[in-house]
């Protein structure tokens, strides 16, 4: 799945190029922490979180090869509108991340099969490797915020629990991702195990303006902004 760096760059690249209202959001600190939510009770990214839920239930996929998660069953489900009309920066974020696990995937089983690569273990690790290079190419600084209003959007918040300590951990979480990355950042094209630079390039474009334009769509008000593909 793409790292927290790739899904982090994919928000900052939309934010740079246009304005919040433009997209949707109204706190860019919540749809920067729903970016990054469908990972944190997998219980991988983020240490000591209260609970765990299973990756079929956070992404509705089941936790295959490499799977790719039904982002419309989400919006479905828990996009609907508040009386004012308005979904959550949260769901929008998580509606983001799903839209780019899935993508992500799709784009690299599209790859395999053209090239002739066997399924299985041994290429899940070759991926995961070379979206973790990837990732460190990708120049990103924001942080989630865990304010008031952030947390007032998580009790909000119904496929399941968020609770408040867990998204300060995320925050903490992410800012040493930051760090990190900033600290271990590749410049120029690293040395891919499978994937290659033509990939990264096409997949990052296309995944940017699927979100971009589902959030046009949510903006514009057409019902299924969140349920194409």
């Amino acid at each position: 799945m793409p790292s927290w760096n790739i899904h982090t760059a994919h928000a900052e690249r939309l934010l740079a190029q246009e304005a919040p209202d433009a997209l949707g959001i109204r706190c860019v600190d919540a749809f920067l922490l729903g970016n990054l939510l469908p990972d944190i009770y997998v219980g991988y990214m983020v240490p000591d979180v209260s609970h765990k839920i299973p990756y079929k239930e956070t992404h509705f996929a089941d936790p295959t090869f490499v799977p790719e998660p039904r982002y419309w069953e989400f919006a479905e489900r828990y996009a609907g509108p508040d009386p004012e009309g308005h979904v959550s920066d949260l769901v929008l974020g998580a509606w983001a991340h799903l839209v780019a696990d899935h993508d992500y995937n799709k784009h690299n089983n599209a790859f395999i099969a053209a090239h002739g690569i066997k399924p299985g273990e041994k290429t899940r690790i070759r991926k995961q490797g070379d979206f973790d290079l990837f990732g460190r190419t990708l120049d990103i600084s924001r942080a989630p915020q865990v304010t008031p209003e952030v947390l007032s959007q998580c009790a909000a918040f119904t496929q399941y629990e968020l609770d408040d300590e867990d998204m300060r951990r995320t925050q903490a979480s992410m800012e040493r991702i930051i760090k990190d990355n900033a600290e271990r950042h590749i410049e120029g094209t690293p040395a891919y195990s499978m994937l290659d630079e033509a990939f990264f390039v096409s997949t990052f474009d296309a995944v940017t303006e699927h979100i971009r334009s589902g959030l046009h769509a949510y903006v514009a008000g057409e019902p299924d902004w969140g349920t194409r593909h």
